[in-house]
């Protein structure tokens, strides 16, 4: 049975970026963990509550075949850190599927994951600031709802969450 790690802000993770992938996950027999920067009930946006398996630190990488990064109000203010930009750089160059939307792409771009590849990242009319921090990593926006660029898949946000889903087990089956 392939696993799949999906990391999370203690606090503020987009609820459905959650909630749509770990149930198609889990119908399509992938076993789950849940990732945080802290141990507890992590809580959404939306209300959502979820128990954290492991802290960041205390992940193996090698016991999983994916890791997907959600998104959310908390994202960039939990996960975007050292401790991240270690578990991606290691899980990058064993070749780990990787899984970033909303938001979370920034992580995979201050990494340095992005670099030279496609990727898409949440943005609006308003504010193209993450689409900015894409660029000044190396990495080539596409306006797309999922972008996948050799191990690295990129979805824009919510609305994705489903389309996001299907292409990671696609890739991992």
């Amino acid at each position: 049975m392939k696993k799949i790690a999906i990391i999370i802000p203690f606090k503020d993770f987009r609820d459905e970026e959650y909630f749509v992938p770990k149930n198609f996950f889990e119908l399509n027999n992938f076993q789950i963990k849940t990732i945080s920067n802290e141990k507890g009930i992590a809580f959404g946006v939306d209300g959502g509550e979820v128990v954290v398996d492991f802290k960041l630190e205390e992940v193996n990488i090698n016991n999983f075949d994916a890791f997907i990064f959600i998104g959310g109000p908390g994202c960039l203010k939990n996960l975007n850190n050292e401790k991240s930009y270690n578990l991606l750089t290691k899980a990058n160059n064993l070749k780990k599927l990787i899984g970033s939307i909303c938001i979370s792409p920034v992580i995979l771009a201050e990494a340095g994951i992005l670099e030279n590849r496609k990727s898409t990242v949440w943005s609006n009319n308003l504010d193209k600031k993450a689409i900015k921090i894409l660029e000044k990593n190396g990495a080539f926006f596409e306006n797309n709802d999922v972008v996948i660029d050799g191990n690295i898949v990129t979805a824009s946000g919510p609305s994705a969450a489903k389309k996001f889903s299907e292409k990671i087990v696609e890739i991992l089956s």
